[in-house]
């Protein structure tokens, strides 16, 4: 059985681990990961003003919205949503990119969490009972140190309390980069670069596919594709945020 430590050693501990953060924080400053403002107490990853500035599309409460019209004809599509809009300069624009180049996990993980309470809100995706991130291929995932869609993820797990489906989805052929393809040629950079691992882990749930950019769609549609192989399933697409 673990010893407990004496009162008065356990208070002088907990006096000390905040003396080392506060000072930690004086010397090495957390700054916003949009505009690079120092945090004040409170703030978490982004400061209040980005935060606010971040807006939402509110594309979650209603169906037909401009994601789930991109992605009509997915199979086995029952709803999409994507919860901001991804504008050049923006701050969702830099919050992605702290995401994605800059080794930001801890981003991820919090805007997973935001996600998780607009679908929560909504009440649309109440049924859903399996997340599935877009995959990375391992390449890109080792050169990035993560898979972003996964933190996403799991972020929304510890929201929703959902299970999240590792390495079911797999991206198996080694694709360009999506953002340096133009719109036209995106489809076919993808086409058939997913497959399904173990399809009986899938079968039978109603699955959320979760990425962090809606642009033209192509890369869902590669993952829905794939999916519709597995039997008896529903499908739900979430994004982080949507390309104007």
């Amino acid at each position: 059985m673990k010893k407990l430590l004496p009162q008065h050693n356990a208070s002088a501990i907990s006096h000390f681990s905040f003396f080392i953060s506060d000072l930690l924080q004086a010397v090495f400053p957390s700054t916003c990961a949009a505009c690079g403002r120092v945090l004040t107490i409170g703030e978490k990853q982004l400061c209040v003003h980005c935060l606010v500035s971040l807006g939402s599309t509110n594309y979650s409460d209603f169906a037909d919205n401009p994601a789930e019209r991109l992605l009509l004809g997915l199979p086995h599509l029952a709803a999409a949503t994507s919860m901001l809009h991804f504008r050049k300069g923006s701050t969702v624009q830099k919050v992605i990119h702290s995401m994605k180049f800059h080794g930001n996990s801890d981003l991820c993980l919090m805007m997973g969490q935001q996600l998780a309470l607009d679908l929560h809100r909504s009440g649309r995706f109440d049924d859903v009972d399996m997340l599935i991130p877009v995959p990375l291929h391992w390449l890109r995932r080792l050169s990035r140190g993560y898979n972003q869609s996964m933190l996403l993820c799991q972020g929304m797990s510890e929201v929703l309390n959902l299970p999240v489906s590792h390495g079911n989805l797999v991206r198996h052929r080694y694709t360009r980069k999506q953002s340096l393809q133009r719109s036209a040629t995106r489809g076919s950079n993808v086409e058939g670069a997913f497959s399904i691992r173990h399809p009986e882990r899938l079968a039978g749930h109603h699955l959320l596919l979760v990425d962090d950019v809606l642009t033209t769609g192509a890369t869902l549609t590669a993952c829905a594709d794939a999916l519709a192989s597995v039997p008896d399933i529903k499908l739900s697409i979430a994004t982080l945020s949507i390309a104007d």
